[in-house]
């Protein structure tokens, strides 16, 4: 092994690419990429709520969810409409195919998971969950 990949900066890095990977060939059983499932999942969790606060929850361009919205909304698991709080915002929510789509998009997610940290013991794989929330929040 390289003094480069011997960097826990490296390391890290190489497993995160290869979850991804992961997923997002479990992701696109469904027809979406980790984008799409990241905007679902935030919208059922925190929604229904203004485009704006999601672009904030998510990191993501603005012009890239507005993209992912169109996506969403043209295959129907979004819905955008004027926010009740605010009309000049547009508010957006989960809908019923969109719902059903997450919980599939989620076990899919799961069982990547699984696959990624399956050479890992059960204790080890909660030592590394519990040490990468550690490095995350700190």
């Amino acid at each position: 092994m390289t003094a480069v990949q011997s960097l826990p900066s490296w390391l890290i890095g190489r497993v995160a690419s290869r979850g991804r990977e992961l997923v997002a060939e479990a992701l696109a059983a469904e027809g979406l990429k980790l984008p799409h499932h990241a905007v679902l999942a935030a919208t059922a969790e925190y929604g229904p709520l203004a485009q704006a606060d999601l672009v904030r929850r998510l990191g993501f361009d603005p012009k890239d969810v507005v993209l992912l919205l169109n996506h969403l909304e043209g295959a129907g698991l979004l819905l955008r409409a004027p926010d009740p709080n605010d009309r000049r915002k547009n508010a957006v929510t989960v809908t019923p195919a969109g719902h059903r789509t997450l919980t599939r998009c989620t076990a899919l997610a799961e069982r990547a998971n699984t696959e990624l940290l399956a050479p890992l013991t059960g204790p080890e794989q909660e030592q590394l969950l519990g040490l990468l929330t550690r490095l995350h929040q700190a």
